[in-house]
């Protein structure tokens, strides 16, 4: 699985160096009309859009880029994402923006003036940044449903005898989750309040025993016992703080659509049996061209069910 998000993610922020070699060269683009070119599922897609997503494979250095197509794909992985139930909050937009910009020792308003330059405006960085988290999720669940190649834990096992080693090995934790419940009409009034809130819960946090007991006094907030995880199996968007967390404390709060959340790490230990086995040579086998190779296949699949009308 770790494969598989780091394709995604580095196929989706590939002008880190691009942004920051164009940011002083770059003209203002002239004004355009927008109309509506495609309609995909009865969800327009507008020449502004087309033009936005040709200067960002611009940016990128992308020759040879459809941005139509890349629209029309971009249109449809957003689609199958939300049938899924799979929701990209706006304060996750925002945090992997901010975290783009870091990353590429730029202020805020520095990279809003990259995009804003080149024709790619923010508003558009950002779309494409939900789409590709989202689109992440789709794929790890339907990789994780076993069309990325699963491997049963007797292959595991058969694997594992005829490189005459021993079980691989894989850390399982208990693990709690604590969410502190911002409805979506309240979100912008109470999200920092709730924040500082859990922030608090946090810092008093010292095992999952005590959690609830905590939480008593404390209006709409859920705490969640989400029992046994291998690391392979964790969430990609918890997995790099859950695993860099001691036993007995819990990962820093985190803004999500349902509000504000962290998870306790209760415990864990090193576990060695054929079901880990099995998880650990699939995690293993999630490479890039497989990764690849099963986002084509799914928009292919997309595409064929599709109402897709050229204006």
């Amino acid at each position: 699985m770790l494969m598989m998000r780091k394709y995604l993610f580095s196929a989706g922020f590939a002008l880190l160096v691009a942004a920051t070699s164009v940011s002083m060269t770059v003209m203002t683009p002239p004004a355009f009309a927008s109309e509506i070119k495609y309609v995909v599922n009865d969800i327009p897609i507008t020449s502004g859009d087309i033009a936005h997503r040709a200067a960002f494979l611009k940016l990128q250095h992308k020759k040879g880029g459809d941005a139509a197509q890349e629209m029309i794909d971009q249109t449809l992985r957003l689609a199958e994402a939300r049938r899924l139930g799979i929701r990209i909050s706006d304060a996750q937009v925002e945090a992997a923006y901010q975290r783009f910009a870091s990353g590429n020792k730029m202020q805020l308003s520095q990279l809003d003036g990259v995009m804003e330059k080149s024709g790619v405006t923010k508003e558009h960085f950002k779309e494409f940044i939900r789409a590709q988290m989202a689109w992440n999720q789709a794929l790890s669940a339907r990789y994780r449903s076993g069309e990325g190649g699963s491997v049963t834990e007797q292959d595991a096992v058969r694997r594992m005898l005829d490189k005459g080693g021993a079980k691989p090995s894989a850390t399982e934790y208990m693990l709690q989750q604590v969410i502190f419940v911002v409805p979506a009409a309240e979100r912008s009034a109470t999200l920092a309040k709730r924040k500082r809130e859990a922030d608090a819960m946090r810092a008093r946090f010292n095992g999952c025993n005590t959690t609830r007991e905590f939480a008593k006094g404390l209006i709409d907030v859920t705490v969640r016992d989400l029992g046994r995880v291998l690391a392979p199996q964790l969430p990609p968007d918890w997995a790099e703080q859950i695993k860099a967390t001691k036993v007995g404390g819990a990962t820093v709060t985190r803004e999500t659509e349902r509000g504000v959340e962290f998870i306790g790490i209760c415990s864990s230990r090193e576990v060695s049996d054929d079901k880990t086995a099995q998880m650990v040579f699939q995690s293993e086998g999630s490479n890039d061209k497989a990764a690849d190779d099963l986002s084509k296949k799914y928009v292919d699949e997309l595409k064929a069910k599709a109402r897709i009308v050229k204006r």
